[in-house]
């Protein structure tokens, strides 16, 4: 399955501005403990703190975020991808954004 993450960017994004809380997501890809999802979100809206997956990574399609954990802060523009640490964290849009989230649970 080949898939366009320029539509899904596009597609999600627009669900977001028009969404109560600001924000739309879709998983992608599951295959087995693999998991791929594209989250759009408008600015200012954040994902609460969370708890990590075991392994995961965030790759900034559109936008910028800032990514937060205990005690620290930063900002992620498109086209980076990070790492996202192993301890409870938060996302925030500081624009409109479009995110892949890739994780790996147990």
């Amino acid at each position: 399955m080949i898939l366009d993450l320029t539509a899904l960017a596009d597609e999600h994004l627009a669900a977001a501005r028009t969404a109560p809380h600001g924000r739309s997501a879709h998983l992608v890809m599951h295959d087995g403990v693999l998991r791929q999802t594209v989250i759009a979100l408008t600015s200012g809206t954040s994902l609460d703190e969370h708890n990590a997956p075991p392994a995961a990574s965030l790759q900034v399609l559109r936008g910028r975020v800032k990514l937060t954990a205990a005690g620290w802060a930063e900002e992620v523009p498109a086209q980076a991808l990070r790492m996202i640490p192993k301890e409870r964290h938060g996302l925030t849009a500081l624009e409109d954004a479009v995110v892949l989230l890739t994780a790996v649970n147990d």
